[in-house]
């Protein structure tokens, strides 16, 4: 009776950890093809970080013309893939769980970290609801006073500010970590680790750049581009895998 009810408690837990596999696995798909409609919307932007809305009143102006591009220039894209990417990440966990434990929790830590600090530094909702308003008022006086506090959020969140720093590269970070975790784990292939560290290590020297010494832009998006490129055979990579170890369990 006990040999029975163990295997039953077996094999319910191998179908909860098959379940957590393919839900990873279908995150990351979608997580994909924002990144893909990232780069296709950056490349057809040109790239040029130095375009992009300086004032909060130009900001205004933008969203009054397209509400999808003001959120896009403010990494709205960005929140959702990070949100979308929380299921890969505890699926990667639980695939290495067995035999990197440690580092595996950790980059699950430090991504659930950042995660939470990127989103709630992003401010393009709350630039949205102030357009709303700007558009809207009649009074010289106050639409100032939501241009003043539009500039105070976009200090915070801009992208390429100090604001979106930290929470992009705690996720960065975690990247890392678990790549440096499949390399060591044996559960993925050298290929993927590799990949996905050099990716990583592009994007963080990008970050960098953009943030601390904006001169280089042209020269940060050069490196952005192949390290987003990197991070994304990176994802397709693992994703496979973690519907092939779904499938074995």
């Amino acid at each position: 009776m006990d040999s029975t009810s163990n295997t039953f408690d077996d094999c319910k837990s191998n179908l909860t950890w098959s379940l957590v596999y393919k839900i990873g696995g279908w995150a990351t798909i979608l997580v994909i093809i924002g990144t893909l409609t990232d780069i296709v919307i950056g490349t057809a932007l040109g790239g040029d970080l130095s375009k992009l809305p300086a004032t909060a009143i130009a900001r205004f102006e933008q969203f009054s013309e397209s509400v999808w591009m003001g959120l896009y220039c403010l990494d709205f894209l960005n929140v959702i893939t990070m949100l979308l990417l929380v299921p890969g990440f505890f699926a990667l966990f639980a695939a290495m769980r067995k035999v990197k434990k440690g580092i595996a929790m950790l980059a699950l830590i430090v991504f659930a970290i950042g995660t939470t600090v990127f989103v709630a530094n992003n401010m393009a909702l709350s630039m949205l609801e102030l357009s709303n308003k700007y558009s809207l008022c009649n009074d010289m006086a106050q639409k100032n006073l939501y241009a003043a506090a539009g500039e105070s959020i976009l200090a915070q969140g801009a992208h390429g500010s100090p604001g979106v720093f930290f929470g992009f590269f705690l996720v960065l970070i975690s990247e890392l970590l678990i790549s440096y975790t499949m390399l060591k784990s044996k559960v993925f292939s050298k290929a993927s680790a590799y990949t996905g560290i050099l990716g990583t290590i592009l994007m963080m020297v990008y970050i960098v750049l953009v943030t601390f010494v904006p001169n280089v832009k042209e020269i940060a998006m050069n490196i952005a581009a192949p390290g987003g490129i990197l991070l994304l055979v990176w994802m397709v990579l693992f994703t496979l895998k973690l519907f092939k170890i779904g499938r074995t369990e």
